[in-house]
């Protein structure tokens, strides 16, 4: 058995069934073992950056994670920036970087590169392998660091004699173990704070933003008179009729401050302190008064859903069913809104879809205004590095075969990893992607605002994505995905209920 023979049979035995794939020629040992060891599904992506947002989404929706193959150094930094995401979305992932075979690499051939230096940033782990015997040994210790709670980015570092030469050893990674349990006092502090009549707010993210945790947490302010708000760049949140019609920290600096007004204390459950996106000159870092007081119930690395649970316990709140589901709107007319957009969304979204949501600027008023659509997840860009939307498409239609996966896109951000959409259509993925086709980086315009700057004609051509103008539907159609224009509601609200309603992907441009 060679090293790579063993790895994928490591990767099998340790419960890894899914890798994202853009191989080369460091790896080829390992694409000829996957193709004669059956029990992975290989997707083929055509850039790094689809295959590593691809294996965030997977993450996201199944909890367990997929592994990618990239070529050298430069196959990795290719798809730095969705493993950027994926770390701040703490999602499990397992990278395999194939390299120059051990006593190639000091003869410093053109792909030679830095590849541990590329991985760390990134990564929580990284290891490399220093013969076939010890390949099947660091993967399983790769998937082990992956599947650390509540997950995170491991590298695997595979030269290619290392792949090539027999003496693999099979090995397999242990089960993964639970987040860590919070304290007494913490939790006690956490009581003392929602019940002593202060203004309060219980701030949640991560996995407690899960339907059942979430419910919790609403049960738990339903009780204690204190404000629900969740995190602003959210991984992944439970919502739709007969869920917790939970609001998140706006984006816009001046919006996020308003939001912590009045308030004198914070109860944060998986996540951070609230902190604005960028610096502003003359606005403050964090969106809090400075006099208010933050606790940590439960950090990154311990398990929020059951504090929730055990505190609302500790304060004797009643179990209260989920809030009364909301009636499902009509499908919105009239002008291209946000806000009728939303509507027209949350009128025709299936039970039980995921919405993949990079919409950016023209996104702002999705989510107040689909609390009433079918039961459904909803997963956002989580690291500010824009191109992960139509990589997460193909992720969670891997990930959740027989669920409607909607991707609701900003134009110029799809540029980035437009290739996504060959891979939904090889792979005959149920995506219905709408375009908010601006032909403008919009979010830019108001950044330029926000600092003070005076713009001139350079500053705006910089801004402008309509000399050319970008033609969805035939660079949808040169992928191999079928699309249509819709340029009112009347034309969205027919083509949204038809791309539901046909197997495989489908786009729409909405010019707005």
């Amino acid at each position: 058995m060679n090293g790579a023979e063993a790895l994928v049979h490591t990767l099998i035995k340790s419960g890894i069934d899914t890798v994202f794939a853009n191989p080369g020629t460091s790896e080829m040992h390992f694409v000829a073992a996957l193709d004669r060891i059956p029990g992975l599904r290989c997707v083929l992506c055509l850039d790094e950056a689809v295959v590593t947002g691809a294996a965030d989404a997977y993450y996201r929706i199944t909890g367990k994670p997929a592994a990618t193959l990239m070529h050298c150094g430069p196959g990795l930094a290719n798809g730095l920036s969705n493993l950027h995401n994926a770390r701040r979305a703490q999602s499990g992932v397992v990278n395999i970087v194939g390299d120059q075979a051990t006593y190639h690499r000091p003869l410093d051939a053109p792909l030679t590169a830095d590849v541990e230096g590329l991985s760390g940033p990134v990564s929580a782990f990284t290891r490399r392998a220093i013969s076939s015997y010890d390949v099947g040994p660091s993967a399983a210790a790769t998937i082990e660091a992956a599947r650390v709670w509540p997950g995170q980015v491991a590298t695997l570092i595979l030269p290619a004699d290392t792949a090539w030469d027999e003496g693999g050893v099979v090995a397999e990674a242990a089960a993964p173990a639970p987040g860590k349990p919070v304290s007494t006092r913490a939790l006690e502090t956490a009581a003392a704070m929602l019940t002593n009549g202060l203004p309060t707010l219980l701030l949640v993210g991560g996995s407690s933003l899960d339907e059942s945790p979430l419910l919790e947490a609403w049960r738990i302010t339903q009780h204690t008179g204190a404000r629900l708000l969740a995190e602003r760049s959210i991984a992944r949140i439970a919502r739709g009729r007969g869920r917790v019609p939970a609001e998140r920290i706006p984006y816009p600096i001046d919006d996020g401050i308003k939001a912590f007004v009045g308030v004198k204390q914070i109860v944060l459950v998986n996540t951070g302190e609230p902190v604005s996106f960028f610096a502003y000159p003359d606005k403050p870092g964090r969106l809090y008064p400075t006099a208010c007081q933050v606790h940590v119930l439960a950090g990154p690395e311990e398990d929020g859903p059951a504090a929730l649970a055990a505190l609302r316990e500790h304060l004797g709140a009643p179990a209260l069913a989920a809030p009364e589901a909301a009636q499902r709107p009509a499908p919105a007319t009239g002008a291209v809104t946000p806000e009728r957009f939303a509507q027209s969304l949350a009128a025709a979204l299936p039970d039980n879809a995921i919405v993949i949501d990079e919409a950016v600027s023209f996104g702002r008023g999705f989510f107040a205004n689909t609390h009433a659509a079918a039961p459904h997840d909803w997963l956002m860009l989580t690291g500010g590095a824009i191109g992960h939307g139509l990589p997460a498409t193909v992720g969670a239609a891997i990930a959740a075969p027989g669920r409607r996966v909607v991707g609701l896109q900003a134009d110029g951000s799809a540029m980035y990893s437009l290739s996504a959409l060959w891979t939904q259509a090889r792979e005959r993925l149920d995506v219905t992607t709408i375009i908010f086709s601006n032909r403008k980086y919009a979010i830019l315009l108001g950044e330029l605002a926000n600092v003070g700057a005076n713009p001139g004609r350079t500053a705006l051509d910089m801004m402008d994505l309509s000399n050319p103008a970008l033609d969805w539907c035939q660079l949808a159609g040169g992928m191999g995905v079928p699309a249509a224009r819709a340029a009112s509601l009347d034309d969205l609200n027919t083509l949204l209920a038809a791309s539901f309603k046909r197997p495989g992907p489908f786009l729409i441009e909405l010019t707005i």
